[in-house]
């Protein structure tokens, strides 16, 4: 096959295009590189099946060429991303995947939306099940990611009912890995980041709050599964093993062996009090279930990010300008 993958130079979307490589199978790649790095497919550069495209999916886009699958992964995807870029996170949630959406019509190819558990909100339903409906806040700061993912699964509804589209939806749950970037927001980074540079490790609220982390080989093995075999309902691609942003944080002070100490910020708006997939379908549909534990994946996480101290990656994160400074400067 020849597949388009955008947001192919993110953490995810750098990681399928490997596995859709692996597998002998064609990979156009497309970023702008808002969130996504050149470093990520750097590695890709001689491989002949592989080619990028620098584009902005928000905008019109042409590809030439045959396609047989459009995996739309192109988005800001941790807090302090969406929050810095409110307009860019809804714009490539409704118009880019509208116009990849379109794109997959014309070529006559298999659709693929990542969507997220951020669907599900502050969920008041636990664990977290494909039919439940979520409880968000849709103008909260949150809800920018939130309702951009939401409109994206109606609009790719949308065109497997009234065209006919083939289509998948995957509702991803915390993923974590090698080329997540530095200080991008996502706790396991920042804590892993703030180990290895000797900083206190920072949960916000009480650190009771719970996660399920999902390595990234076993999320990209569920979200491959879904794209060849399975159907257009939305499937959670998630780890069901639940544990505290606290148990969490200990674990990674103990691995990187920093004698640095656990401080608390206030807890973020609507920052969701619990987060556990059910992953009955994906286990019935798809054969799939994570196999990494925490404690190994944070290993070889942690020995990722140790590669990168030293470098400008591992430097305090300087916040964007905001559209007003821009325009005033």
């Amino acid at each position: 096959m020849r597949v388009l993958i955008t947001g192919a130079a993110g953490f995810l979307g750098s990681h399928l295009a490997d596995r859709f490589l692996a597998d002998g199978h064609s990979v156009v790649g497309l970023d702008n590189f808002v969130t996504g790095h050149p470093d990520n497919i750097a590695h890709l550069a001689s491989e002949s099946r592989f080619e990028f495209v620098r584009h902005d999916i928000s905008t019109f886009t042409y590809v030439p060429g045959p396609l047989d699958g459009v995996l739309h992964f192109a988005s800001p995807a941790s807090p302090i991303d969406y929050l810095e870029l409110p307009i860019q996170t809804l714009k490539v949630g409704s118009l880019g995947t509208h116009n990849a959406l379109g794109l997959a019509r014309a070529k006559g190819a298999r659709f693929f939306i990542a969507s997220t558990s951020e669907v599900y909100g502050d969920p008041l339903v636990h664990p977290q099940t494909e039919d439940y409906w979520g409880n968000v806040n849709p103008v909260g700061p949150r809800g920018v990611y939130d309702e951009a993912k939401r409109f994206s699964e109606a609009i790719t509804m949308a065109y497997h009912t009234y065209h006919g589209l083939d289509t998948r939806i995957v509702r991803i749950f915390n993923t974590y890995g090698p080329r997540m970037r530095p200080r991008d927001g996502r706790v396991v980074s920042n804590l892993i980041v703030q180990a290895l540079m000797g900083e206190p490790l920072t949960l916000y609220g009480d650190g009771s709050q719970t996660r399920s982390f999902c390595y990234a080989s076993d999320e990209v093995e569920g979200i491959y599964r879904l794209f060849m075999r399975g159907d257009h309902r939305p499937t959670n691609i998630g780890n069901p093993v639940e544990f505290t942003v606290k148990q969490l944080a200990e674990l990674v002070a103990e691995l990187t062996g920093t004698s640095a100490k656990i401080t608390y910020e206030p807890l973020p708006v609507d920052d969701p009090k619990v987060r556990k997939p059910d992953i009955t379908r994906a286990r019935e549909t798809l054969g799939w279930e994570p196999s990494v534990p925490l404690r190994e994946g944070l290993e070889k996480t942690i020995a990722y990010f140790r590669t990168l101290v030293g470098t400008p990656h591992m430097a305090p994160r300087v916040p964007r300008p905001s559209p007003a400074a821009v325009r005033a400067g």
